[in-house]
């Protein structure tokens, strides 16, 4: 990732191609991978291992979005560079039931592959640009450092081993921000947000997949009324985000200029999705759990992320659209408050009771925003309507 240069030729903007969906079938299965990692060990040390995982994750997805980005990927000899990049991260995937076990080194190694990958991709782009290349070489040695220090994590164990996890996120996220890479990258923005949606809908494809996984073969009434429950809060988190809020971000992305483009995109798109994607990972495990035991009260962490999760998906919401658009969403706070205020009552609650309250805060945060707003709704969605 680097700073985009001061501004975007016509030519800069392409669609997301299929090549790029392909690949992201493969973090649709690495985040399945990260939700039955939690669901096999679903204690507070699995919870921070999981989300290390799904930090690690993300940012190999996020440095190819920031490719995909400068160029297309879908011709020649980069499509096939780009297929073995998916390969890497299907191998990086299959690891990560094991990825603080037996298969710490194999997601290590598979995991540097990825990112040494993506470095050979970005200099192809950057060959004939001497500022990409300045970029490039900026941004390369804290993404070889980070990418490395897990596979020096495979031949640790316990806290060391999750130590050594922890300096290298830190590595492999602020290098870009603390470091600073110059205006040698270009960002397609409609290419970018665009991109950034389909990847926060595949990863609420996967509490419908939670769905699926709890209802298991046996469909009683609770169950039946679990999923129905399920799909409303799924479809609430759906409509926070893809109703206004991205085509807000969107918009101000667009208008975005040289540097404060890319510290946009960096901060609100690479930084600020992580907390949208992990909620919704967290919300899948407690809801896995409700479906699968819909009269029973949920264990701790279970309790934690059925309530905890839909809130720090509200949390990031509400970052993310303080930087785009530098307003305060008010009921969003106050329904991530709620919601944080719930966790004491899931732990006493059948999980039935407490998932029908997570769904009823869900459902008012976002019945207020269409009423309330509906105006101001009907200008962002239509504005040829409101002109």
């Amino acid at each position: 990732m680097s700073d985009a240069e001061p501004e975007l030729e016509q030519d800069d903007e392409h669609q997301v191609t299929p090549l790029e969906l392909f690949f992201d079938l493969v973090f649709v299965f690495a985040i399945t991978q990260v939700t039955s990692l939690l669901a096999d060990d679903p204690t507070w040390g699995g919870l921070l291992r999981g989300m290390l995982v799904l930090a690690a994750l993300w940012w190999g997805w996020g440095v190819y979005a920031w490719l995909t980005s400068a160029m297309d990927v879908d011709e020649g000899g980069v499509r096939l560079a780009m297929l073995a990049s998916m390969a890497a991260m299907f191998g990086v995937a299959l690891a990560v039931p094991g990825a603080f076990g037996d298969d710490a080194l194999l997601f290590g190694v598979a995991y540097l592959l990825v990112r040494l990958l993506h470095l050979v991709l970005s200099a192809i782009v950057a060959r004939d640009h001497p500022e990409r290349r300045g970029s490039l070489l900026r941004f390369a040695p804290t993404a070889i450092a980070g990418a490395s220090l897990l596979v020096v994590a495979g031949f640790l164990e316990g806290n060391e081993r999750i130590a050594v996890w922890l300096v290298a996120l830190a590595v492999d996220y602020l290098g870009p921000s603390v470091i600073g890479v110059g205006r040698g990258w270009r960002v397609a923005p409609e290419h970018f947000a665009e991109r950034h949606a389909l990847i926060v809908l595949i990863a609420l494809g996967e509490s419908i997949i939670a769905i699926g996984v709890g209802a298991g073969f046996e469909l009683g009434t609770g169950v039946i009324v679990a999923a129905a429950l399920g799909i409303v809060v799924v479809s609430a988190l759906w409509w926070l985000y893809f109703d206004v809020a991205a085509i807000l971000a969107r918009m101000r992305l667009m208008q975005a200029t040289g540097l404060e483009l890319h510290r946009l995109a960096l901060q609100a798109y690479s930084y600020l999705h992580l907390p949208l994607i992990a909620g919704i990972v967290l919300f899948a495990l407690g809801l896995e759990k409700t479906v699968g035991h819909a009269g029973d009260t949920l264990d701790t962490v279970p309790a934690v992320a059925l309530c905890g999760g839909a809130a720090l998906y509200l949390l990031g919401h509400i970052a993310f659209l303080f930087r785009t658009t530098r307003r305060v969403w008010r009921r969003r706070t106050i329904g991530a408050a709620v919601l944080l205020a719930l966790i004491p009552a899931a732990l006493a609650l059948p999980s039935l009771a407490a998932l029908a309250l997570v769904s009823a805060v869900c459902a008012f945060v976002v019945a207020y925003e269409a009423l309330r707003h509906r105006e101001h709704r009907v200008q962002v969605r239509h504005p040829e309507l409101a002109a």
